[in-house]
């Protein structure tokens, strides 16, 4: 903390600080991403208006908290249908999808391959 940077990480440990606050968004996310995102209410939970959310969400992770959260469902799925074996319909109810259709896109968009074939690809390289 006597370095260059102590005075960023100093406050960066400040309850009161952006990055602290965004921080907590980013940890609630990470341990809720399966639940419905309602970005007001995370603004509230961190103690701030959503546009200062988004601001310091953005400059923390280089995207939005919906982004962020899509990134983590679609991540943890495809670990669950490697992993547990489940097909892409119950991966996508169990990360928090409503409709296979969308996680199929999603994915696809994502990783550049449906879900199936993708995970059969990645088996294959192993």
């Amino acid at each position: 903390m006597q370095g260059p940077q102590g005075g960023r990480l100093r406050s960066v440990a400040t309850k009161e600080d952006q990055s602290y606050l965004t921080a907590k968004a980013v940890t609630w996310l990470r341990e809720n991403f399966e639940k419905t995102l309602n970005v007001d209410e995370l603004a509230s939970m961190a103690g701030m208006s959503r546009s200062t959310l988004h601001h310091h969400f953005r400059g923390l992770t280089a995207m939005s908290p919906l982004q962020f959260q899509k990134q983590l469902r679609l991540r943890t799925a495809r670990q669950k249908m490697l992993t547990e074996e489940l097909d892409a319909a119950s991966a996508a109810f169990a990360v928090g999808y409503e409709s296979p259709s969308q996680f199929n896109r999603e994915y696809k968009r994502f990783f550049g391959r449906p879900p199936m074939r993708d995970v059969q690809a990645l088996r294959a390289s192993l």
